[in-house]
């Protein structure tokens, strides 16, 4: 697969809203590292195969909803979100996934494409610590057909996620 990292939002495919999020956050030079594909990437599956890592190097960004409310919650591609531990964590009575309006509504993306910064409204964020089992993880960079790799710590840290455990676990 052909990929380009190019040195503007344009050239690279970036959403411009997050490459201007990336900017405001002092992170303009990973604009230049945001890799674009011919195909989408919107699955991790995809977005692991399209960059050639480990499925567990892609940063989900998934949007729940917390008693109505929105909250983000950063997963490492290789696994699910456990609706139970998120519930406990946030004290909320009920957590369901998020409808596709709401996603765009609350982030201003296309599920897909989610970054896990640079939203369009402010959303607490939860990122779960499998996360940090890399130096490296991808992330989705505002469209379907774009990521960027960043240090989990800087993700979580710019993200202003709060580290939790909310992989479903395997028996």
């Amino acid at each position: 697969m052909t990929t380009t990292a190019a040195t503007d939002a344009e050239g690279s495919g970036a959403h411009p809203r997050f490459a201007e999020a990336l900017r405001e956050l002092g992170l303009g030079h990973l604009v230049e590292q945001v890799r674009r594909f011919p195909d989408a990437t919107r699955t991790a599956t995809e977005a692991a195969a399209a960059v050639g890592c480990e499925l567990s190097q892609i940063c989900k960004s998934l949007i729940f909803a917390a008693d109505s409310v929105p909250v983000l919650v950063l997963m490492d591609g290789a696994s699910r979100v456990d609706l139970e531990l998120v519930r406990k964590e946030l004290g909320a009575d009920k957590v369901t996934r998020a409808k596709v309006d709401v996603v765009r509504e609350t982030t201003g993306y296309a599920i897909g494409g989610v970054p896990p910064f640079g939203h369009k409204t402010r959303t607490r964020v939860l990122a779960d610590r499998s996360l940090l089992e890399h130096d490296v993880v991808w992330a989705a960079a505002g469209t379907p057909y774009t990521v960027f790799p960043i240090a989990p710590a800087d993700l979580v840290a710019h993200a202003d996620g709060t580290l939790v455990d909310v992989r479903e676990r395997t028996s």
